[in-house]
């Protein structure tokens, strides 16, 4: 489950078998977990999060997009 990025107390992630579907990030705190496509931002699932609290971690998503696509592009293009 490679990293891309943590902020606050959300870790964004993937799973290395996920090179089958769009681009995506998992976004997990605690027990709870989202799933957001990159291309456009959208929720894909969630479980736990508050909607609120998914409305933050869009906007989180949504200003990051490029760094996540990158850390996408950069762990399944070998």
């Amino acid at each position: 489950m490679p990293t891309v990025q943590i902020k606050g107390p959300y870790r964004f992630f993937f799973y290395s078998g996920d090179s089958d579907e769009p681009p995506h990030i998992h976004v997990e705190r605690e027990n709870m977990t989202a799933k957001f496509w990159l291309s456009p931002v959208r929720l894909q699932n969630s479980g736990g999060f508050s909607r609120g609290e998914i409305n933050r971690i869009q906007r989180l998503v949504e200003e990051n997009r490029e760094a996540l696509l990158r850390g996408w592009n950069e762990f399944f293009s070998d």
